[in-house]
């Protein structure tokens, strides 16, 4: 734990005195690659929220079919997140 901390302290040193052209040669994962893996992780995300949504909503029109249109709108507000998401994968540089 400590080493992190103090790789983190080196690091941010190396920002101070350089700027980001530093970081650049230690780059782990290429732009493109972050892009999908943001959207990826996105995409698991907004699948695991409308688990428990899509299963409430269910519920709630069994009991009341005047929350449909309720329903639908919190059911899909998740999916926003995913498009959101996918805009990165156009703003990254090749």
């Amino acid at each position: 734990m400590i080493e992190t901390v103090f790789a983190m302290f080196e690091i941010s040193a190396l920002l101070a005195q350089n700027g980001i052209e530093v970081l650049t040669p230690l780059q782990a994962i290429p732009n493109k690659a972050a892009a999908a893996l943001a959207v990826g992780l996105a995409a698991l995300g907004a699948g695991y929220a409308e688990r428990g949504i899509g299963a409430a909503a269910v519920g709630a029109i069994a009991e009341d079919e005047s929350l449909f249109g309720t329903g639908l709108i919190l059911t899909v507000l998740p999916e926003t997140l995913v498009i959101l998401a996918l805009v990165a994968v156009f703003l990254v540089p090749q």
